[in-house]
């Protein structure tokens, strides 16, 4: 199929990523009960090898969830270990014993996983609403590594040399706690899906963020 698309709809898928940010964001902030915002957000073509570059080397925690619905591909969190192991203690609220060194327990690798599952949806439902369809998702996974070894472990790339990158810098109370969102989709089924958005489309109020609580 024809990878063109109106450079109109690419602006408006643009706006959906920023949208989707944003509820992430918003997300996190109600998990932490600190202020989240959204840094940058952009849309990046990259060349397959060069998305380990453009992630990082240092040693990260990472929570990917793979879309089994068209775009398919995946959303990726990356964040600090540090900043990972602050994320398990607000969201375990007290409950359980955080884990000393490196390493994380059970409780702090599920509470990450759950993090990752209501940012996901939150990110993906603007989505969906946006192409009017659905997108279901797997289980969120938890992983520990340099980019390159987290990215290597998601694996199922697309079969393509070029990748549709959206990345977006979401900070907590200036800067104190910090991740980064990735999504990775296929980019033949999203480019069909940008295809069928109607240029007059709301992207805000379409996206609008519901409560997850």
């Amino acid at each position: 199929m024809s990878l063109q698309v109106d450079v109109r709809k690419l602006d408006l898928f643009n706006q959906m990523a920023k949208e989707g940010s944003g509820t992430v964001a918003d997300h996190l902030g109600q998990l932490t009960g600190l202020s989240a915002g959204v840094h940058t957000s952009q849309i990046n073509f990259l060349d397959i090898g060069d998305v380990t570059t453009h992630i990082g080397d240092q040693q990260q925690v990472g929570i990917y969830v793979e879309l089994t619905e068209p775009p398919y591909g995946y959303v990726l969190f990356m964040l600090d270990p540090a900043d990972s192991k602050r994320l398990a203690s607000a969201m375990m609220g007290g409950m359980g014993e955080a884990s000393d060194g490196a390493g994380f327990s059970a409780m702090e690798q599920s509470a990450m996983q759950e993090i990752g599952n209501i940012m996901t949806s939150g990110f993906i439902d603007g989505w969906a609403n946006v192409l009017d369809t659905t997108i279901d998702m797997g289980t969120p996974n938890f992983e520990v590594g340099t980019g390159a070894e987290i990215i290597e472990t998601m694996g199922g790339w697309p079969d393509s040399e070029l990748v549709f990158v959206t990345d977006s810098q979401i900070t907590v109370e200036g800067g104190e706690l910090g991740m980064t969102v990735y999504t990775f989709p296929e980019l033949g089924d999203l480019v069909e899906l940008i295809q069928g958005i109607a240029v007059d489309t709301d992207v805000e109020a379409d996206t609008q963020a519901e409560d997850f609580v």
